[in-house]
């Protein structure tokens, strides 16, 4: 069984605990590599095409519209061969109630038959939002494992969090 870790993450500036921060690596990198490195699996970063801003509320506002309007967001290529992979790790970060429409565009572009994912999230209070059931509607055919979320703020230290939630990965093996 072929397994990837595909993730989207944005570092730059965020709010962690109600305070602005730059943070060098974004919250959900620092989820995926800890995936990567327990697994000893490859991690695979979703890049949009046209970075979003360094600034906090300009990325607020144009995720906002992103979602207002269905967008496509166009992102680099990544390096796998998704016909080959049975089972996928798909992080984001919740915006606006859900993935980010870079992430709605990567979904749309794949055939997701037959296929299991596990998403992860980080979040600063929302948890997962819609995108569990949005992610049962963008991939039809794929089951949809239970996924965990992370406080942003919190990613650095979710080891236990983590660990736990594999336990059902692990099982499935």
């Amino acid at each position: 069984m072929t397994t990837a870790i595909i993730y989207f993450s944005r570092a730059n500036e965020n709010y962690i605990n109600g305070k602005k921060q730059m943070l060098l690596i974004g919250n959900t990198a620092v989820l995926a590599q800890k995936l990567s490195e327990r697994l000893k699996l490859s991690s695979y970063q979703i890049i949009p095409k046209v970075p979003y801003s360094i600034d906090h509320e300009e990325t607020v506002q144009k995720a906002n519209r992103e979602k207002q309007n269905a967008s496509q967001v166009a992102y680099e290529a990544i390096e796998i061969d998704l016909k080959e992979v049975e089972t996928v790790f798909l992080g984001f970060p919740n915006w606006w109630g859900t993935y980010p429409r870079v992430i709605a565009t990567f979904l749309a572009n794949q055939d997701w038959e037959n296929k299991k994912i596990y998403p992860f999230c980080t979040h600063e209070g929302s948890a997962f939002g819609s995108s569990i059931q949005d992610l049962t509607k963008a991939c039809p055919g794929a089951e949809i494992k239970t996924g965990l979320a992370v406080r942003g703020s919190k990613a650095n230290h979710s080891d236990t969090a983590l660990a736990n939630w594999l336990l059902a990965y692990e099982e499935d093996q």
